[in-house]
């Protein structure tokens, strides 16, 4: 596999890397609601867990609630177990036909927990932009020692590899940065 094809499925893989984080940290909750919370959300439905975005519209009407309004009105009650279910430590109040959560405001010191949690998740994405520079790699020793490519071409690759897990890194820094900040002044 040439050198150019190798740079580009590990910069594909550190992307994918980086959109993960961002999806989970949609998931963290901050002073205001929103559907980022709940949207994944697994609740059992016929035996299936399945996204609470697929069996309910989702709206944030106020700053501070969040309206879950299935498109099942059968399915609340598996709804509210699963949002009881989840550590957002949110309560669901159910009126037949719609949910609405109230977001509370978060005392300081779950902030500081949210804030170190939202880190443990930046330096494990961290790591796994990492061991796809390490896999990558060895497939550019491979390809050294089997004489595919030259020793120049192995030290570029493996300087490309650098630059790019250094880029991510830093991508990675960046977005758990701004998770945090929005946090710590909600």
């Amino acid at each position: 596999m040439p050198v150019k094809q190798i740079i580009t499925d590990s910069e594909a893989k550190m992307k994918k890397a980086v959109d993960v984080l961002q999806d989970e940290l949609k998931g963290v909750r901050t002073g205001r609601a929103s559907t980022g919370l709940v949207e994944n959300l697994r609740v059992e439905y016929y035996g299936n867990p399945t996204p609470l975005k697929a069996l309910a519209a989702l709206s944030t009407p106020q700053p501070d609630m969040i309206l879950v309004k299935p498109f099942d009105p059968g399915s609340i009650k598996d709804i509210d177990k699963a949002i009881q279910a989840s550590d957002l430590g949110l309560t669901p109040m159910a009126d037949g036909k719609t949910i609405r959560l109230n977001v509370p405001p978060l005392s300081e010191e779950r902030r500081m927990q949210l804030t170190h949690q939202i880190k443990g998740m930046g330096e494990q994405t961290k790591v796994s932009v990492r061991n796809v520079r390490r896999d990558e790699i060895k497939s550019l020793e491979k390809e050294e020692s089997g004489k595919l490519i030259t020793k120049d071409d192995f030290e570029k690759g493996k300087k490309q590899l650098d630059d790019l897990t250094k880029q991510y890194t830093d991508k990675v820094d960046h977005v758990v940065k701004h998770k945090s900040d929005e946090i710590m002044q909600s």
